[in-house]
């Protein structure tokens, strides 16, 4: 009898493990994807003040959008945890949204090679962002699947995991999920 007590602790005590490893697997899987995102955000927080200055120059009377686009970039650079800055940039596209203005305003702007260079550079890094934010999302699902459903849940719940945010762009998802244009 006590040999098969020893026998279903030992069996338990390894199952346990084996979920608990899993889980942390995934979130590290989870931590990974978002690295990846961290990249791409770098660099479009490197490009955003030379496309900042550069329009300046010819769009003086947009210095309150302007404004608003340093501002989420600096709120975004800022922003510690992975869900912060999963707000952070969401604000930060929210506002470079709002840059996006019409070029046939401003012709000198449109023909400014500085500015189509990095409205191009910008593009390209919109698209790469896309790519790792589905990525993420991918990741952040199994992690949140294996968080919520039994049995793996008594043991997510054991040892503190919990549902993540995934990196949703709401109701700019339209606008943000296709590519750029630039329009002439």
């Amino acid at each position: 009898m006590t040999i098969i007590i020893v026998a279903v602790l030992v069996i338990l005590g390894v199952w346990i493990i084996s979920l608990y490893n899993t889980l942390v697997k995934l979130r590290n899987n989870r931590e990974n994807a978002f690295a990846d995102i961290d990249v791409q955000l770098k660099q479009r927080h490197d490009l955003i003040p030379q496309l900042v200055e550069t329009v300046k120059g010819y769009a003086s009377h947009e210095k309150e959008t302007l404004e608003r686009v340093i501002n989420a970039r600096n709120g975004a650079m800022s922003a510690k945890t992975i869900d912060d800055k999963i707000v952070a940039e969401n604000a930060l596209s929210s506002a470079l949204a709002g840059l996006k203005i019409t070029l046939e305003a401003y012709p000198d702007l449109k023909a400014n090679q500085n500015f189509l260079q990095l409205q191009e550079e910008i593009s390209d890094l919109e698209n790469k962002l896309s790519a790792v934010r589905r990525y993420f999302n991918s990741a952040t699902k199994e992690l949140n699947n294996s968080v919520q459903t039994f049995p793996s849940n008594i043991i997510a719940g054991m040892f503190g995991f919990h549902k993540e945010m995934m990196f949703d762009l709401g109701e700019q998802r339209a606008t943000l999920e296709e590519a750029p244009k630039i329009k002439f």
